[in-house]
């Protein structure tokens, strides 16, 4: 039997649900929507750390963090609004620390990252797709199917891996094949062969996909019907694989990726030299995580927006909005050239966003909200949240989110975050926006 309770908070009596006259029972809504930023930034911040700890890379203070965050959450705890404000900008913080912990772990197991053509497509011969972010899984994999005459592709998110010698050394790591996970169902359904799940996003198939026989996910990755593998004994996958045999070749192409914030870094003379002669006149940072619904367009037409006399940095799968277009090369002088669309890498790279706005404004000895650069910014799940918390934590304003603001801000919180950092929705038209920005600068 549900126990009948009652709120002091609305003088209500109710059975066995929260009393949503102040939100969840005796919470102020802006302090529920406090909560809910905190606690959303704290599973993205999991999610990077989840990763560098497979890199055996771990931080005590970031572990004390998410237990005293994790404790504000608690019902009847904290129902002070500054001291949980505290809290969010100091989970930016720890995030900040996180991603530097997964960066240095990739870099230290997989080499120092470099520029890479990257085939897209399938070639001759049996075939197995990884998708998802966990470099590690990528790693075993090609260790493991080492001389079994199986290629290996990346999907979606681990397009970046193509950038690591300590992966590229295994010739059969042979290319990549596919766009953002919200495409994964025809994709997968098209490749073929067997498929490997290592982390976010992952869907649940269709009724008429027929692909879940030769689905593989690990660990906590897991949808109805797959084959989940607690270990990373991936030779169920490489039985798959085999017994699938050669896969059907599609048409390719090439594109280059691997711009880690180390391989721009060392480009920064010639590029602070490039500003002050007035060949880059503007940076861009468009991309984030993506999604499916309406108004996701909006950072292609953004991004194309942008002037030859600019730069357009990218990372995570909002990348796959952006990246088709040509927008063809910018001269740094000294017969150097580098690309106006430079790919950082994974959602778990924007770290090096960061490094390098940091570096530049270090460069420029200002701030780094008074350098030419502009934040746009796709958001969908937590890992963005914990990426704009970072970017809050370090007291960068005017940085451009979308497609809509996050529902769970409220109109209260929203203002502060508005009034202190110029945190801004987006407009109807990014070609018009981007035209804005640059006409003010």
């Amino acid at each position: 039997m549900t126990a009948t309770m009652h709120c002091d908070q609305c003088e209500q009596t109710f059975r066995g649900i929260a009393c949503t006259s102040v939100g969840v029972c005796g919470k102020d809504p802006d302090m529920e929507s406090l909560q809910k930023i905190l606690l959303y930034g704290l599973k993205g911040m999991a999610s990077y750390k989840h990763h560098a700890r497979r890199l055996g890379k771990t931080d005590p203070e970031v572990e004390s963090f998410i237990e005293e965050a994790l404790f504000a959450t608690v019902t009847n705890v904290n129902f002070d609004i500054p001291s949980l404000l505290e809290l969010v900008l100091e989970c930016g913080r720890m995030n900040l620390k996180t991603m530097e912990l997964l960066n240095d772990g990739h870099v230290e197991v997989l080499g120092q990252p470099a520029p890479r053509e990257v085939i897209e497509g399938i070639q001759p011969g049996p075939g197995i797709l990884v998708t998802g972010h966990d470099m590690v899984d990528l790693k075993d994999i090609l260790e493991q199917t080492e001389g079994m005459g199986i290629n290996v592709y990346t999907h979606g998110e681990m397009l970046p891996a193509h950038m690591y010698p300590g992966l590229t050394k295994h010739k059969h790591l042979v290319g990549h094949y596919g766009g953002a996970w919200q495409k994964q169902r025809d994709e997968f359904e098209s490749f073929g062969g067997a498929i490997l799940g290592t982390t976010n996003c992952v869907l649940i198939p269709r009724k008429d996909n027929t692909y879940l026989d030769r689905f593989f996910t690990t660990r906590a990755t897991a949808v109805p019907g797959a084959t989940r593998l607690t270990t990373n004994d991936f030779s169920a996958v490489i039985a798959r694989a085999k017994e699938i045999g050669d896969l059907k070749p599609t048409p390719t192409k090439t594109s280059m990726v691997g711009f880690h914030h180390s391989v721009i870094l060392s480009l920064a003379d010639k590029i602070v030299d490039a500003v002050k002669e007035g060949k880059i006149r503007h940076f861009f940072l468009v991309g984030g995580c993506d999604g499916a619904e309406p108004g996701r367009n909006y950072f292609a037409d953004f991004a194309q927006g942008a002037t030859n006399d600019s730069i357009v940095l990218t990372l995570g799968c909002g990348k796959y909005r952006i990246r088709e277009h040509d927008y063809g090369m910018i001269d740094l002088g000294g017969g150097v050239q580098v690309p106006r669309l430079m790919d950082m890498g994974q959602c778990n790279d924007a770290y090096g966003a960061v490094k390098v706005a940091l570096a530049l404004a270090n460069a420029f000895d200002c701030s780094v909200n008074d350098l030419p650069l502009t934040l746009c910014i796709s958001w969908f799940e937590q890992k963005a949240v914990a990426v704009l918390l970072t970017l809050l934590h370090l007291g960068v304003k005017g940085i451009r989110l979308g497609p809509a603001l996050p529902a769970f801000v409220t109109p209260n919180v929203l203002k502060i975050l508005q009034d202190t950092y110029d945190l801004q929705g987006l407009g109807e038209n990014g070609k018009a926006d981007v035209q804005a920005v640059l006409a003010g600068v």
